[in-house]
Formats: structure tokens, C-alpha cells, sequence
């Protein structure tokens, strides 16, 4: 019975990613536009648990993150009940346990599904989310397991454009040491140092912290 148990216990996890598909992703708070992306279901031991969208990063030998992607039902009461309606959007990042199975959805600070185009390095997280009332620009850096951002200033107002990067591209990632610039379209770019769970701007910036 024991040997049972155990070799239940040790019995390990398949993850797997299926094929790409091709979706139309609605943007924006009207979700009058879409662009094409691609997303693939994630399977654990053949079950499927979610759908993704973009490149996984491995945080460890046994662990990555990946986005999320979903459909909303966008069905009216008023409309025929026998055509269903889904529309794709962007969720928020999944942490995925290889070993165990686990998916975890995580909570970035200020992270904005539409906004925040975030760049990994580690398990740092760098992006431009946006305040909770989306009229605010705000730069980012997060770590795993830490609820409170490593660093966050305010970048000025939300333009509203109707693309993802049209307030702030993803922030680039340097090694030793470990810095990230971010690079905000109105106004200049700024690079913040991070060692441990403390960020700062780097001494080459004009920009100071907030």
C-alpha cells in the first residue's frame, strides 16, 4: 500500500502547448478593433486547463510564465440563442509548475492587460502598466513572490491609442547589471538598476524615482 501511495505521489506531470491557432483579438475599451494573434491551449496530462497567447520565459528548470488569452461570451439577450458569440481577449500572466502540474495565476502590480507589454528577465517582470481608473501611465518592475512593485513612477496620461504599445514599447533587459530601460513615447527613456527585491533609476538617467 505504501509503495502504491508512493509511486502515485512520484508519478509525473505532462505539460504541453497544442498547435497555433490564428484568432482575432478585440482591443481597446470599445473593442472596435482587432488584430490577429496567435494562441495555443495548454494541456496538463492531455486535460485542457487554458489557452495562451505569445512566448513562454522559463523563470527555473521547472518553472515559466506565459499570458493568458480567453473568450468572453458577447452574446446579447436579445440575440439568437442558437449562434453562440466569443470574442478573444488578453488575460493576465500564469505561472506553470512542470513538475507538479500547478497553474497560478499571478497578480502584477498595476498590470494592465491591454497596456502592459511586459519583458522578463529572471523572475523580474518590467512593463508600463496603468492605474485602476486606466487614465494613467505608470513603469513597472515586479519579482515573483513579492506583492509590492520593485519600482513604479508615473509616466503621464494614457493616450488612448488603439494599439498595445502605443504608450510605452516593452522595456529592454541588460545583465550584470541586471537594469532594465524602459522607453516611454512621450518623454525620454530611463533605465532602473534592480538587485534583489530593491530597484532604483540607474545613475545614468536624468529620471528620478518616485
Amino acid at each position: 500500500m505504501f509503495a502504491a501511495l508512493a509511486s502515485a505521489a512520484s508519478k509525473p506531470h505532462v505539460v504541453a502547448f497544442g498547435s497555433p491557432q490564428p484568432v482575432n483579438l478585440h482591443l481597446g475599451a470599445s473593442e472596435d478593433r482587432a488584430i490577429d494573434v496567435t494562441v495555443r491551449a495548454l494541456y496538463v496530462d492531455t486535460k485542457l486547463k487554458e489557452f495562451t497567447t505569445g512566448k513562454p520565459h522559463d523563470v527555473t528548470d521547472r518553472t515559466f510564465v506565459v499570458q493568458r488569452a480567453f473568450r468572453l461570451n458577447d452574446e446579447l439577450p436579445s440575440d439568437n440563442r442558437k449562434s453562440n458569440k466569443w470574442i478573444w481577449q488578453l488575460g493576465g500572466w500564469l505561472l506553470v509548475d512542470r513538475s507538479s502540474g500547478r497553474i497560478t495565476q499571478l497578480k502584477l502590480p498595476d498590470f494592465d492587460a491591454f497596456y502592459s507589454d511586459v519583458s522578463w528577465y529572471r523572475d523580474y517582470a518590467a512593463y508600463c502598466g496603468a492605474t485602476g481608473n486606466g487614465e494613467r501611465l505608470l513603469a513597472v518592475v515586479a519579482q515573483l513572490g513579492v506583492k509590492k512593485p520593485l519600482y513604479r513612477k508615473e509616466l503621464g496620461k494614457v493616450s488612448g491609442g488603439d494599439m498595445p504599445d502605443s504608450d510605452c514599447a516593452a522595456p529592454h533587459w541588460e545583465r550584470r547589471p541586471a537594469r532594465v530601460t524602459f522607453l516611454p513615447k512621450a518623454g525620454e527613456k530611463f533605465t532602473v538598476t534592480v538587485s534583489g527585491h530593491v530597484a532604483d533609476v540607474a545613475p545614468e538617467s536624468s529620471a528620478e524615482e518616485q
